[in-house]
């Protein structure tokens, strides 16, 4: 259950950091060319990316996927991210979309209306049930939804998990893999067909990283009080100089894994 402190925390973190907030975050493709391969040749297909934030990964369903092969509803809680959005795209020629504000669990589209739903680094913050229940309404049969996220254990072995002290009891949101997949075997007209882990190479300066931390571009830094956080992130240079020899080359690895699941 999420607390509403940390519904509160996050929609004013994303509210501040909306019109910079693809600066922070790394956006990767191996995820997109995977879900270009599931998805195949169908031709035209309308598609809904829930939790779109500023549009990162939008951009590229519409660039792997085709601008004139998709239609991509694009949903979020965030009025100022999704503002940021429609810039973003509208800058890249995409016109092929719509925005709305709109929860998870209440996609405001019909029965058996979607050809995909995409969510991308979302999953924590939904009631996951009630979405994977919302999304076997407005699939089509045969069609996909692709869940792709951290787990707490892929994120305990990232830079942050091992290196910035009490990251790991912070992030206390994020899903482990046997309680994601027994929440879908759970939901009526799905069936997990795929997990797939993506391990992606990073190489960051400490200069960057903790650049990084002090814009918040994880949502779990806001749930430092401010000293707390101050104390942390002398710790984690501290640990960062002392873990790896050249602090211009810090060379580490994040991993997450797509979950593609089947609307029967």
């Amino acid at each position: 259950m999420k607390t509403q402190q940390f519904i509160q925390k996050t929609q004013s973190h994303y509210a501040r950091i909306a019109a910079v907030y693809r600066s922070l975050r790394t956006t990767d493709s191996e995820p997109v060319l995977y879900i270009k391969q599931m998805v195949g040749d169908k031709g035209k297909i309308t598609a809904a990316d829930v939790g779109a934030g500023a549009g990162r990964y939008a951009r590229l369903f519409f660039e792997h996927l085709g601008k004139d092969n998709l239609f991509l509803y694009c949903y979020d809680t965030n009025e100022f991210m999704l503002e940021s959005l429609e810039h973003y795209l509208e800058d890249n020629g995409i016109r092929n979309y719509a925005t709305k504000i709109a929860m998870a669990q209440e996609l405001p589209v019909g029965d058996n209306s979607l050809d995909a739903i995409f969510c991308f680094n979302a999953i924590h913050f939904f009631n996951t049930p009630k979405f994977l229940r919302e999304s076997a309404r407005v699939l089509r049969e045969g069609s996909f939804l692709f869940i792709y996220t951290r787990t707490k254990t892929q994120s305990m072995k990232n830079v942050w998990g091992k290196h910035f002290p009490s990251y790991n009891q912070k992030e206390s949101e994020l899903y482990n893999t046997d309680r994601l997949v027994s929440e879908i075997k759970a939901t009526s007209g799905l069936e997990l067909i795929e997990t797939r882990t993506f391990t992606l190479a990073r190489e960051n300066s400490l200069q960057e990283l903790v650049e990084r931390a002090q814009s918040k571009h994880y949502s779990t830094f806001y749930l430092y009080e401010t000293q707390e956080f101050e104390r942390a992130l002398a710790e984690f240079t501290k640990n960062i100089r002392e873990y790896y020899e050249d602090p211009e080359k810090i060379r580490w690895s994040d991993e997450k894994t797509m979950y593609t699941v089947l609307r029967k």
